[in-house]
């Protein structure tokens, strides 16, 4: 798990993020924003391919383990191996798993235990903070 910035193969100062971002995409991604339930065409994004991190291009999540969670957000039950680090988030008077694209360290979405077998787990993402790559 990734918990320093300098940890991470890219690192960019604020004002870089900002310059490469969208006022959006930098609100999620850097400062742990979330977008609002129901905003993002990836949610109902179905087609083969994988997901990437909007911020640097890491791939985190294929079709092939995504799923309608009804939630308002594109959720998968599992991302590709080595593709994110998590860490412990407080906020909103409750404790949940953050996840990060561990190469850049762009806050993605959370992870829930309320996710479909094989895995049971919800990786409830952002989708700003995604670019999606058709096969």
């Amino acid at each position: 798990m990734a918990t320093s910035q300098n940890q991470y193969e890219i690192n960019k100062t604020e004002e870089e993020w900002r310059k490469s971002l969208t006022p959006e995409q930098f609100h999620v991604l850097r400062k742990h924003g979330t977008e609002r339930a129901g905003t993002s065409a990836l949610d109902k994004q179905y087609g083969q391919g994988t997901y990437v991190c909007a911020g640097c291009g890491q791939p985190l999540f294929t079709s092939e383990t995504k799923y309608n969670s009804r939630t308002g957000w594109p959720s998968f039950y599992a991302p590709l191996e080595d593709a994110i680090a998590s860490s412990v988030d407080r906020t909103l008077f409750m404790v949940r798993t953050e996840v990060h694209c561990n190469r850049c360290g762009g806050h993605l979405g959370h992870v829930f235990d309320d996710g479909p077998a094989p895995t049971g787990k919800r990786y409830c993402m952002n989708g700003v903070a995604l670019d999606f790559k058709p096969e």
